[in-house]
């Protein structure tokens, strides 16, 4: 007996099943190389890798939930990365222009010298320095698509 011919629509189903799980592991990889990357810039510098996070997205003035967002965790991890930057004297926490209930943090200058030299060294050799500037702009819109789509 000769064994019946696979439906299209199940041979389409597997082939993308196995793109997806393709593009999901280049996804993974490239997510654990660049941890991995700030873990080790991070470590030149004395920091560890969430102080490093916190210290890259403070682009200016933000609350501590808004820090949280930009890192991806929750806002008690946050404070405790903080903390620790603010006891090392790099990050201070100052009333908020418009809440009373809410702190904004800012970096101090030797805060922000240290954001630089973190910046300088995030660039140098980053796993996403193969691409192009433009190749990197359409990476990241392809990525924005796919986290907010609903």
């Amino acid at each position: 007996m000769t064994k019946e011919p696979e439906t299209q629509p199940e041979a389409q189903q597997e082939t993308r099943a196995a793109a997806e799980r393709e593009l999901c592991g280049l996804v993974n990889g490239l997510a654990q190389r660049i941890t991995e990357h700030v873990r080790e810039r991070a470590v030149t510098l004395g920091l560890t890798a969430a102080q490093a996070t916190a210290l890259r997205e403070m682009t200016g003035p933000m609350t501590m939930r808004e820090l949280a967002e930009r890192m991806s965790c929750e806002p008690s991890n946050a404070t405790f990365v903080i903390d620790k930057l603010e006891k090392q004297g790099l990050v201070e926490r100052r009333a908020h222009p418009t809440d009373r209930r809410a702190k904004h943090l800012v970096l101090t200058a030797e805060g922000e010298a240290l954001r630089e030299r973190l910046l300088e060294l995030l660039m140098r050799d980053s796993p996403l320095a193969g691409l192009t500037a433009e190749q990197q702009g359409v990476l990241q819109g392809l990525l924005e698509q796919a986290v907010t789509r609903s």
